[in-house]
């Protein structure tokens, strides 16, 4: 059975028109190894940040302007692409992360406010900027981050996300004094709980999504802790340096295989 010409018309300028919103979304597939280059990034974040405060002792009013500074570079580049470049995306999300852990560490350390206190201020300011998200655009969704508005609300969303989940990781390592071991315990099964929850359950993509997306940071920030964190504090000392150094490598090559990934499917399309 043959098929008319103006269906295949149709279908071609559907196939074009998909693609070509596909090409303007401007984050990456949710795959396992953007959850693995996510966590890896906030556990730098913590730790790139303890990094150059202590061992370059810049300490932390300098080394926070500095890092505000080189995020807002690598953001305007970010928010120049047209396309998912991955080198660009994964660069901002570090440095969101950086730049989020020194958010809340200023205001432990600085203000003097408790991580308590900080970790439900950042609740409140997360989910005003997902209702004003939401109210202006009709859709959270990370899909269709497709124009300059969402992609705005999106960083400033992950920027919120970085700063609770430092407070939070700290909070509860610290704080309620459950150690950095058992924290990344919890915040780990927490995430197993939301895979359960969207793989078993069929809960909401995209609340799974966002929720996922916040766990993952206080879980980075426990994690970081307990590897680069003396032992005498909960850790087992294998230092801010090496830690950060290993996970950048690894980094470095995911989203090189991220990078290889995107062009092959471009080049065979």
């Amino acid at each position: 059975m043959s098929t008319s010409p103006q269906i295949l018309v149709s279908e071609n300028r559907l196939s074009k028109s998909s693609k070509y919103a596909n090409m303007l979304n401007k984050v990456p597939q949710i795959t396992v190894v953007f959850w693995l280059i996510k966590m890896m990034s906030t556990t730098v974040g913590e730790t790139a940040a303890d990094f150059m405060i202590f061992n370059f002792k810049l300490g932390l009013p300098i080394t926070s302007l500095i890092m505000t500074a080189l995020f807002l570079i690598v953001l305007v580049i970010q928010l120049k692409t047209k396309d998912y470049i991955p080198w660009k995306y994964w660069l901002t999300v570090v440095f969101v992360s950086i730049l989020g852990t020194l958010i809340t560490d200023n205001m432990t350390d600085n203000l003097g406010i408790p991580l308590a206190y900080s970790t439900i201020g950042f609740s409140v300011l997360l989910a005003v900027v997902f209702a004003i998200w939401y109210a202006r655009e009709k859709t959270l969704s990370i899909h269709h981050i497709d124009t300059f508005p969402r992609e705005l609300f999106y960083w400033v969303a992950i920027l919120a996300t970085c700063a609770l989940g430092t407070a939070a990781g700290d909070w509860f390592a610290e704080g309620l004094s459950i150690g950095y071991q058992n924290s990344t315990f919890i915040f780990a099964s927490g995430l197993a709980l939301i895979a359960v929850g969207f793989y078993v359950l069929k809960l909401n993509s995209v609340l799974c999504f966002w929720l996922a997306y916040i766990l993952t940071r206080p879980l980075g920030a426990a994690l970081g802790d307990w590897l680069s964190q003396p032992v005498k504090n909960g850790g087992i000392e294998l230092g801010a340096t090496s830690i950060s150094i290993v996970f950048l490598l690894m980094i470095a090559g995911l989203v090189g295989y991220e990078t290889y990934k995107k062009n092959y499917q471009v080049n065979n399309h």
